[in-house]
């Protein structure tokens, strides 16, 4: 593997890298971990915390798909590897 598949590789995981730990983040941070202490705030009637669990974040999960793919897309034209 040459220089520029190399640097394409660390692209490409580091954008992995970074979607997961967002992902972390929002389902087990925002859910579980903060759910009590964000109980303290409502959104629409719900307490945070358990909105996050439910449906915050399936919103924020459907988002990083978008954001995912156009950061990929992003890579993929950096190296000219996208398609036309």
């Amino acid at each position: 593997m040459d220089d520029q598949g190399i640097a394409y590789w660390k692209a490409t995981t580091g954008l992995i890298r970074n979607v997961l730990i967002v992902w972390f983040i929002v389902s087990y941070g925002f859910g579980i971990i903060l759910g009590p202490a964000l109980n303290s705030f409502s959104l629409a009637g719900y307490p945070l915390g358990f909105w996050f669990a439910q449906q915050g974040s399936i919103y924020c999960f459907v988002a990083m798909i978008f954001i995912y793919a156009k950061l990929m897309g992003n890579i993929d034209k950096k190296f000219d590897v996208h398609e036309d």
